[in-house]
């Protein structure tokens, strides 16, 4: 994955830049220590590293505008990051950024339960989000699975879901409004806690941007009220196929559960040896979950149980008590966490039709099997957004390169089956040179030319989504370099 050979003039004037950078900031809001930046030098794709020219950690909407038109005046690259919990390597920085990291803005700013939202700081947590409202009954639906490290400025910028995604949508079902600080310091409202507006839809243009058209500095989300009542159960399958078709025969019935999870027989293994869970032996399992009154979850898991025994399920358990809900859902959510101990892999974020589940399910086992390299496979299959995990040994010379092609053919088999190559993760640099698999060069310029409009100079995560070749000339760019692994 390269990256554009780093400007330099901007290495050469690196502590001009900081002094600058000190003027319009507190002190300590600046960080320039090659020993400091190296905190910041990836994301969660951390085979991928660069340390960073400087970081920037502000407080205020102010200081943020204060930045960035500076560094817009030098032309100084600049990689906005909120949580850096990125898969994607959305917040890999090049030897020549800036870091605009918005760690410290994590304020509530208002809560408005009569008119269902809260306004936060675009550095606070996705679940402490929900911890600020929860004991007055409501809650903040999207949760992808680091939700209880992940910024909502990086849930803005990838649009991220979750495994309640199904039901409530994805952060631009949720999202009412933000403040954008533009990369020459301007400050935009845009949107806010009331019916959508007239004209065009800057909010969903802005809303998984990956940080290319400006920095969230604050957002206005909606939030709901807690549902009466909620019961998981757990659907044991001989194959993934079947397990797919479930899937697609409980969305083609035309129920809408608040989730339905899946995992296979690698993550099941992982999951059990990590947390024990007490799930059982089988090929592929399914969490479905349903919510509302008693006679509601009923209802819906009666029919959920009927579609199920079509396809001669190993088990179907309900849950009959809080605590073996938990105990359902505790697998699920430590699956990414468990599967490290298999090994070093690399988590895929594509997205498909849910009827094409059962055949994209078979080809990533031949697949698999072609080029040797096992694969789990847990995800929002509710809504087709797979989570294929490529394992492999880091350490062993071409096996980072091998998984990354295996991934590349998952990724386009997504495309092919009438999906997309991305469902929450972003495109970053991870999927950057597969854009031209999904668009076509108009599609690509068309999306260029919108980013031409609010950053001209090209300086805003410059590296990440659009094939460097594409954008080459509009980034002014000679070359490229790999990054340090």
């Amino acid at each position: 994955m390269d990256m554009p050979v780093p400007s330099a003039k901007v290495l050469a004037d690196k502590a001009r830049i900081v002094k600058r950078l000190r003027k319009v900031l507190p002190r300590d809001a600046v960080i320039d220590d090659p020993a400091e930046t190296r905190a910041y030098e990836c994301d969660a794709l951390s085979a991928y590293r660069c340390a960073p020219l400087a970081v920037v950690l502000p407080r205020t909407t102010q200081e943020v505008a204060a930045c960035l038109k500076l560094l817009h005046e030098l032309r100084v690259p600049v990689v906005p990051r909120g949580a850096g919990t990125s898969l994607a390597g959305g917040s890999m920085p090049s030897a020549d950024a800036v870091v605009l990291g918005l760690a410290r803005m994590n304020r509530v700013l208002e809560i408005d339960t009569e008119n269902r939202f809260i306004r936060v700081e675009a550095g606070r947590t996705n679940l402490s989000v929900t911890g600020a409202i929860e004991g007055q009954g409501w809650f903040y639906a999207p949760d992808p699975s680091s939700q209880l490290a992940c910024a909502i400025a990086g849930n803005i910028g990838m649009n991220s879901g979750g495994a309640h995604c199904l039901k409530y949508g994805v952060t631009t079902n949720n999202l009412m409004g933000v403040t954008l600080v533009t990369m020459q310091g301007e400050v935009v409202t845009i949107g806010g806690p009331w019916c959508d507006a007239g004209g065009l839809d800057l909010l969903g243009v802005i809303c998984g941007s990956e940080g290319q058209l400006g920095v969230v500095t604050e957002a206005t989300l909606r939030i709901l009220r807690q549902p009466e009542g909620a019961r998981p159960v757990l659907i044991g399958f001989g194959s993934n196929e079947v397990a797919g078709a479930c899937v697609a025969d409980i969305i083609r019935a035309g129920i809408l559960p608040v989730a339905i999870e899946f995992m296979d027989r690698p993550c099941i293994e992982a999951t059990e040896a990590f947390c024990h869970a007490g799930y059982p032996d089988c090929e592929a399992l399914l969490i479905v979950e349903c919510e509302g009154s008693e006679a509601e979850i009923a209802e819906q898991l009666g029919l959920i149980r009927q579609i199920a025994a079509r396809h001669d399920p190993v088990e179907f358990r309900e849950a009959q008590s809080p605590d073996e809900a938990k105990r359902i859902w505790l697998g699920r959510k430590s699956a990414f966490g468990a599967m490290g101990q298999k090994g070093d892999y690399m988590c895929l974020d594509g997205t498909i039709p849910v009827s094409a589940l059962p055949e994209v399910l078979k080809r990533i086992g031949e697949i698999s099997r072609a080029f040797g390299l096992e694969v789990g496979n847990v995800f929002h299959a509710g809504d087709g957004n797979m989570h294929p995990l490529i394992l492999y040994n880091a350490n062993a010379p071409g096996q980072q390169e091998l998984c990354e092609r295996m991934g590349a053919e998952i990724l386009k088999l997504c495309v092919e089956a009438g999906g997309c190559l991305t469902g929450e993760h972003g495109v970053g640099l991870e999927k950057r040179d597969l854009m031209e698999v999904q668009f076509a060069p108009e599609d690509l310029e068309a999306q260029m030319r919108v980013k031409d409009v609010f950053d001209p100079a090209w300086l805003l995560n410059a590296a990440k989504v659009f094939p460097l070749r594409v954008s080459a000339a509009r980034r002014g760019s000679k070359g490229a370099l790999p990054p340090r692994r």
